[in-house]
């Protein structure tokens, strides 16, 4: 298999930060310089090699201009804004761009490579990374994408991992007129050892010349990986020696800031839904004094045809002695029964209640258990054989729904000896991790195979227990066999080229079904090395330590995860259905979440946290017609709209009622003149920050399969899916005439244009003024301040291009644009004269707007012959977390249903209770709508009882306002074009057509159903 790559607009936005901090460089093709050629014997074909070479051209722009260029970048994306350059001793030009793990940094900056060498030329560039697993993976990047950025750019980059004992490589590095890119780890040039002292010697086989010096000749861009790690004295006097001619710095956590210039960090990476969703299986000891009765809840299980039950590990007395067994119980279950007269079992182990909402069993003695909780004597050994067995079910669970959809499912163990996983005193070499595996793995393989002749039974059966797990270790040389790798008494990280080397290479093969590998141990050292997108379990077979944080232990599976043809799975409407990350902990779901939250906010100690007058003022809202500079008055109405409707504290932090709110679609209406920047107020708002807007991982425990129960066999449910489950295909046809006509009109009732405003300072020398007064600039007094409007004709020396303005931010022809102007009246037109750039973007906002009308007017739906499998219900199903969901329910065709917001769960109620609906499903996410602003998932499905109502099916879209200004203008769009759709399916019915709406309410529902 084969990984694909596509441009996806947050990385082009990461790219563009950077190339845009140096608008106005001239563009090069690299100066030209004569390469020392050390003592290479003249006319020789190796002299001839350095007679020209290609360096980096300098900056042709003053580094005021590039402070200009980045605080317009900061700008854009309201950012700090930065004084001054962040000057260091390496060189003048530092710039900070911060992405989460798992979002494609490493691709960022290669394609980051090819937009500079396009734009200004530049060439030669040093990626500089903190270990031997990271530099492995940067140039396994370099090689996957290499055809990828051939298709965009024309031209292939040459990269090289730095070698002291490969030097022919500097030379052609220094002497290519092309892209070159060197990869270097670093401790090539800043340890002590004789390799690394290389780069700064002079060495006879590279003609008494120091590499070091070959480097520098070529005015490097370095490209920092990771600098958190890199950034003591020693290394940045290093770095130094490499004279370059910027550092760009990528990391997830910087810690030491310079010009911040972008910034995707993890929350930023999580509703944009760029990694995985993280749920955690906890499991803990849990202490009762004067007991050895041991006893671990391992789930609950619910079905639509009996009560719940429990699956409980418990002993029992067998007749070579006492054994741990699993069982499924039921309520009423004696324990001193079941384990055959244990007495541990004797007092009190009936089991009198189990709740499946709670995930808890409590017995007739008062003891309570938590599903993930273990009591009794628990050992080492018994807490990683149940951390395996979890790992295996997780595993199973997701493999079981994404299998289906051609996504292999990988589960990664990390252990911190290899003796444990593979053992060579015994005679088949295994390892106590891997014995238990295999009776754990085939225990729950007998539970998952059905007689039911099902491709996913086939593939089960097709795997032998003993193949479908494997080990990446180091390896000893000589006698090839597995060994702990080694490690620095400063690292937890190995440098063992050839174990990262195997991990790297059998990347692809690993996410191919005919490779039957699907569970891999590691050791923790090689933890790096591993950033396999398909990597769905991790589970760490050992103590959580200091060494490694909870965010690194959830690092390594974040990436979004690939299907058979190496596409990347990320459609938003879906994404996290299917990419969801189980971390199998060795402690609590609680405690390890806490960690995680821990570790997550003070990653994010760098955004706001107080939304003031201060803090809004100056930013800008990014419209399609253009940027909107937040103004004094702006942010001033911002910060009431807060105040007033208790969003904020008392020290002006955003409160948990504002995230409570926006959550359930009850958020406040803001005043008439923020409307029209709703998405963009409330995105700015959303940037300050609150621990409210961390996501809470899920209890992965919590999470159980909804089955479907009798109301999804009932005639009138399969009526209702047989009317909506047609698929269609949509066009859209207009006449740019009714476009200019509903333009013309539109501009000249609503286009406005606030004159240009300027203000006068008055002021005076002080009567005394010092030396130092001068020099601080208060040698002067302000005395007065005047604002005032300039209404006549601004008699500018910018030449402005109207209509190729209008025109690209519209994306209309010019032929268009220029009919709309000739059409307007000559009042509103000259307007121009007195605000060219307010006009612009005025005009332009209000045709965008005509034009999003034109098009939800006149696209059509087109029923094709496909249609939405009944199985999406079922199949594509994940489970759901049933702490969530409320009372089992009488009319849903699940017995449970977990609700988005607090309108979302009174509808239900109201629904379920409802004598005129038959029954009612929530429609899941595998069902959608196409539209030209993304597929569109309609909440419910209802059916009502024949003659009770005018409407007896209905498609409900549940909304907290029915105020159409509280809706985004893409929500709106999703919601016409659904009308449309419902519309175009109604005309292949007869009888009992499906009607669609928006409702808030049950009563609303009522209203329109008649």
């Amino acid at each position: 298999m084969k990984l694909k790559f596509k441009v996806q607009a947050y990385q082009t936005q990461a790219v563009q930060s950077v190339v845009d901090c140096f608008a106005g460089q001239s563009n090069g093709s690299g100066v030209q310089y004569r390469v020392d050629p050390g003592q290479a014997v003249a006319g020789t074909e190796q002299a001839k090699l350095f007679e020209m070479g290609f360096k980096n051209a300098e900056l042709s722009i003053p580094q005021s201009k590039v402070l200009e260029n980045i605080t317009q970048v900061q700008r854009g994306q309201n950012l700090a804004i930065s004084p001054n350059l962040a000057t260091t001793k390496v060189c003048p030009i530092n710039l900070d761009i911060e992405m989460e793990t798992g979002t494609g940094k490493t691709y960022c900056y290669i394609k980051t490579i090819f937009e500079l060498n396009k734009l200004y030329g530049w060439s030669k560039f040093i990626i500089v990374v903190p270990s031997i697993a990271i530099r492995e993976g940067v140039y396994k990047s370099l090689q996957i994408t290499a055809d990828h950025f051939l298709e965009s750019y024309g031209k292939k980059a040459r990269f090289f991992i730095y070698n002291s004992k490969q030097l022919h490589n500097l030379e052609s590095y220094s002497s290519d007129a092309g892209i070159n890119v060197m990869v270097i780890n670093v401790q090539a040039f800043n340890a002590t050892g004789k390799d690394a002292r290389r780069i700064y010697e002079e060495l006879d086989e590279f003609q008494s010349r120091r590499p070091i010096d070959v480097i520098k000749g070529n005015r490097p861009i370095m490209i920092l990986d990771e600098p958190q790690k890199m950034e003591g004295a020693k290394t940045l006097d290093s770095l130094k020696e490499f004279n370059p001619l910027m550092l760009l710095r990528y990391s997830a956590t910087h810690k030491t800031t310079h010009n911040k210039i972008h910034r995707l960090d993890a929350l930023d990476a999580y509703n944009q839904k760029l990694v995985k969703k993280i749920a955690v299986r906890g499991i803990s000891v849990k202490g009762l004094s004067g007991t050895n009765s041991y006893l671990y809840l391992e789930s609950i299980q619910v079905s639509a045809s009996k009560p719940p039950e429990a699956r409980i590990e418990f002993e029992v007395k067998q007749n070579n002695g006492i054994k741990r067994v699993v069982r499924k119980l039921t309520k009423g279950q004696n324990l001193f029964d079941e384990s055959n007269g244990l007495d541990q079992y004797r007092d009190g182990y009936v089991i009198s209640d189990i709740n499946a909402n709670t995930d808890t069993v409590s017995f007739t003695n008062g003891v309570e258990l938590l599903a993930g909780e273990a009591v009794g004597d628990v050992s080492e050994s018994s807490l990683r054989r149940i951390q395996i067995r979890e790992a295996i079910k997780a595993h199973f669970e997701k493999e079981q729904v994404l299998f289906h959809q051609g996504i292999k499912v990988l589960s990664l163990f990390f252990i911190d000896e290899v003796v444990k996983y593979r053992d060579y005193s015994q005679d088949d070499e295994k390892g106590d991790y891997a014995r238990i595996f295999e009776e754990e793995y085939n225990l729950a393989l007998n539970e998952i195979l059905t007689l039911e002749d099902t491709a996913y039974n086939a593939y089960l059966k097709g795997i032998h227990t003993d193949q479908t797990h494997s080990g990446y270790f180091s390896i000893d040389k000589k006698t090839k066999r597995l060994v702990d790798p080694e490690t620095s008494k400063k690292s937890t990280e190995a440098d063992d080229v050839d174990a990262y080397d195997l991990i790297l290479k059998d990347k692809e093969r690993l996410l191919s079904f005919a490779e039957p590998v699907r569970f891999i141990f590691s050791h923790s050292a090689l933890r790096e090395g591993w950033d396999n997108p398909n990597v769905f379990v991790i589970c760490t077979l050992k103590h959580s330590d200091n060494t490694i944080s909870r965010r690194q232990e959830v690092g390594r599976g974040l990436r979004l995860s690939v299907n058979q043809h190496g596409d990347r799975m990320d459609n938003p409407a879906t994404v996290h259905q299917v990419n969801v990350l189980t971390v199998v902990a060795s402690e609590s779901y609680k405690d390890f979440v806490t960690a995680l939250q821990r570790d997550i906010s003070d990653s994010l100690s760098e955004r706001p946290r107080v939304a003031s007058e201060t803090y809004f003022t100056g930013k800008v809202l990014k419209l399609e017609s253009g940027d909107v500079e937040v103004t004094p008055q702006i942010a001033k109405q911002i910060y009431k709209y807060l105040l007033k409707n208790d969003y904020t504290d008392d020290v002006d932090r955003v409160a948990e009622k504002y995230h409570a709110d926006k959550r359930n679609g009850t958020v406040a209406a803001l005043p008439d003149e923020l409307k029209p920047y709703a998405e963009q107020v409330f995105a700015l708002i959303d940037s300050v920050f609150n621990e409210a807007q961390i996501p809470l991982p899920e209890n992965d425990r919590g999470a159980k399969t909804n089955p479907l129960n009798a109301n999804f066999e009932k005639k009138e449910f399969k009526e209702l899916w047989n009317r909506i489950n047609r698929k269609a295909a949509y066009s859209v046809h207009f006449d740019s005439t009714e476009l200019v006509s509903k333009s013309v009109a539109t501009l000249d009732t609503e286009l406005r244009v606030a004159p240009l405003q300027y203000t006068v300072h008055r002021g005076e020398q002080e009567a005394v003024a010092t030396y130092d007064d001068v020099k601080r600039g208060d040698a002067f007094k302000l005395t007065e301040t005047e604002t005032a409007t300039e209404r006549v004709s601004v008699h500018s020396s910018v030449k402005y291009d109207l209509v190729g303005k209008i025109a690209e931010s519209t994306q209309l022809t010019r032929s268009t644009i220029a009919n709309i102007l000739k059409g307007i009246s000559v009042a509103v037109f000259a307007q121009f004269k007195t605000n060219p750039e307010h006009f612009i973007a005025e005009a332009s906002r209000l045709i965008n707007e005509q034009k999003a009308t034109c098009i939800i007017e006149h696209l059509t739906y087109d029923p094709i012959a496909e249609t939405h499998d009944i199985d999406i219900f079922t199949s594509s199903q994940s489970k759901q977390d049933f702490s969530k969901a409320g009372a089992q329910l009488k009319r849903h065709i699940y017995d449970y249903v977990v609700t988005d917001s607090d309108v979302e769960r009174r509808f239900v109620t109201e629904l379920d209770t409802s004598d005129e609906v038959v029954v009612y499903a929530k429609l899941p996410r595998g069902f959608f709508i196409p539209t030209p602003v993304g597929s569109y998932n309609p909440d419910w499905a209802i059916s009502f009882k024949q003659g009770s109502v005018k409407h007896i099916y209905f498609v409900a879209e549940t909304k907290g306002s029915m105020s159409t200004m509280q809706l985004s203008e893409i929500e709106k769009s999703k919601i016409n074009c659904a009308r449309k759709f419902f519309e175009e399916i109604n005309k292949t019915v007869d009888v009992s057509k499906v009607k669609y709406d928006v409702v808030d309410s049950y009563g609303k529902l009522m209203e329109i159903v008649g």
